[in-house]
């Protein structure tokens, strides 16, 4: 059976996250300390919000001091000051509910954090970031990943079109740590986005490369970007328009499927169960669709078919309820038939 004949023509993915400002600077020429742990730059996949961001548990945010918060915020605006009042509110981060509204309301604040994302484009092409460079350019996109996350600053957020200032940061492919914390930190901010699970933030992605742009790094990122780009892949893929427009043409649907097929080869190699349970979902929902399930008949892993993985998910029981629908999913009604006469 040929698997493109349920297909509509071809259609490349969108390519249009960088406009002609952002692609003039990063051809000139121009010269992160590394975030003290990248696990707490991404998002976290999946799960529910930190506990700390909600205002008074814990009586976290009763101890934090007001008026310095608002200095650091006024001293992000001047550029001597502004690379310690980015460490210190990129710290404080989760613990004041209110950061993101005060960062998008005051007075040249989001200009200040586009400058210092705008500084580094020079030193990506070519590759000559350095750890100093990259944490202080990481601690500005934390503080957008709040204002991402905050559901008054979020709308806004897309409507000014701020995150294709991070896409030349995904387009990257150099594996040097300062780099790899870089794109970490530039998939935290998408990822806060799609967590909300909002059908703007769906809308926006897919009038931009984010889809091959998250592939890549799955091909090629460290287990902890792949994970994320894995995720946000997911959270398309589960709403109704990231899923039909993944599914419209033969291609889209085909780069994905591929590697997706390239992860589980690399798992069997190197295995990581919360990677493999976002593989899974992803396949479960593409699944969903009919024209993709005919397609995964035929290019599903024989790895997620046998037993490979079953040490892997011996603790994770939602995860093997999500493989098992997906094989159910992908019988044949002469299989299915047959299953059900054995059982």
């Amino acid at each position: 059976m040929n698997m493109q004949h349920s297909f509509t023509s071809p259609l490349s993915f969108p390519r249009r996250s960088l406009s002609s400002p952002v692609q003039s600077i990063m051809s000139n020429n121009a010269t992160i300390q590394p975030p003290v742990s990248m696990e707490s730059r991404a998002p976290a996949v999946g799960g529910p919000a930190p506990p700390n961001m909600a205002g008074g548990q814990g009586g976290v945010v009763g101890h934090i001091d007001r008026e310095q918060i608002y200095t650091w915020i006024q001293e992000l605006t001047h550029p001597e000051t502004r690379e310690q009042a980015l460490l210190e509110l990129s710290k404080k981060r989760e613990v004041v509910p209110d950061l993101a509204p005060l960062l998008w309301h005051s007075f040249g604040t989001i200009a200040a954090l586009l400058q210092e994302i705008v500084m580094i484009y020079p030193v990506i092409n070519p590759p000559n970031l350095t750890a100093q460079q990259s944490n202080r350019v990481c601690n500005a996109l934390a503080l957008l990943q709040c204002v991402a996350s905050h559901p008054e600053t979020r709308t806004p957020f897309l409507s000014a079109h701020i995150p294709l200032f991070l896409y030349p940061f995904l387009h990257t492919v150099s594996k040097s740590r300062p780099f790899e914390y870089l794109r970490l930190t530039s998939l935290g901010v998408v990822g806060a986005l799609v967590k909300t699970d909002e059908q703007e933030v769906i809308n926006f992605l897919l009038t931009t490369e984010i889809i091959p742009l998250c592939l890549r790094i799955m091909e090629s990122g460290s287990e902890l970007s792949k994970t994320v780009a894995t995720f946000i892949l997911q959270k398309i893929l589960l709403d109704e328009t990231g899923l039909s427009y993944i599914c419209q043409t033969y291609e889209r649907f085909s780069h994905v499927a591929t590697v997706l097929g390239k992860m589980v080869q690399g798992l069997v190699k190197e295995p990581s169960a919360r990677l493999l349970k976002h593989v899974i979902r992803c396949y479960l929902r593409l699944s969903d669709n009919p024209r993709a399930k005919e397609a995964l008949r035929q290019v599903l892993p024989d790895q997620l078919r046998d037993s490979t993985f079953s040490n892997l998910l011996r603790e994770d029981n939602n995860t093997k309820k999500w493989l098992s629908q997906l094989l159910l999913n992908l019988m044949s009604p002469s299989d299915a038939h047959t299953s059900f006469v054995t059982q």
